[in-house]
Order: C-alpha cells, then structure tokens, then sequence
C-alpha cells in the first residue's frame, strides 16, 4: 500500500502543475489555483502514512537527531511521508508563486520555467520566482508612478 500511495502522491497533483504551466491564463486554472485546497490530496496520504507511524515518528520530529531520522527515511514509509510532505509544500508555494506572477502579470514564458523548477527543486525555484517578482514588482511599480506623473 505504501508504494502505491507514493506513486499516487504526484499523480493526483500533477494536472493542477499541468495547468499552471500550460494553460495559465485559462479562467479555470486560476479558479483552481486560488483553492487552497488543491494541495489536500498530498496531505491526506501522508495522513494516511503517518497515523500508523505516528508513535516512531513523534519522537524524531520533536527531538531530531540525523541518523535516526535518515534510518528512518530510508524505509519506504519514511521516503513515502518525506515525498508526500515535499509534495504539499511544493505546491502550496507553487500555487502562490503562480497567483502572484498572474497578480504581476509576468509572462508564462517566464513563469513556466520557474514553476518546472520549482517541482524539481523547490528551494532553488523560490528564490528564482523572489527575483521574478521584484524585477515585475519594481517594472510595474515604475510604470504606474511615471502614468500619474
């Protein structure tokens, strides 16, 4: 069970990615996005990995120590409820990453990259979009003062 939950963990979330990159401006992929709700699916399997686990688990997210924490995330639970738990967290900020450059109407040739980078290797693809948005910010910032001038 355990493996098919973590197979299941992208595949539920993967067409919400699918929308944000490929059809950003389709009225539905924002209705979608401003959902907080899309990264539920995640968030339920690791639920469902880790009230079995819990009283193992416990003690090694409140007092951390690097070799019981990577014993046990080398189990197939533990690599389960890691991948399901960087999965909710990679959409989540995916998903407010994807509403700001919609807010900011940064272009999705530009967006794209960032949010594929950003299900690779969400803790380069945040600070990627943090430049995005204040060239955009500043861009956008810049021409409203200079039209009221």
């Amino acid at each position: 069970m355990t493996a098919v939950l973590f197979d299941l963990t992208f595949l539920l979330i993967a067409p919400f990615w699918a929308l944000m990159i490929l059809a950003p401006k389709w009225s539905w992929t924002r209705r979608i996005a401003e959902s907080h709700l899309i990264a539920l699916p995640p968030v339920v399997i690791y639920i469902v990995l880790m009230v079995p686990v819990l009283p193992e688990l416990l003690p090694l997210v409140t007092s951390p120590e690097i070799g019981a924490l990577a014993e046990f995330m080398s189990t197939p639970t533990g690599a389960a409820l890691v991948w399901a738990h960087m999965i909710a967290w990679d959409l989540f900020v995916g998903r407010w990453m994807y509403l700001e450059g919609r807010r900011l109407d940064v272009h999705p040739l530009v967006m794209a990259p960032v949010l594929v980078i950003t299900i690779l290797l969400a803790p380069v693809g945040l600070p990627l979009f943090l430049i995005v948005r204040k060239v955009c910010d500043t861009t956008n910032t810049g021409a409203a003062v200079v039209t009221h001038q």
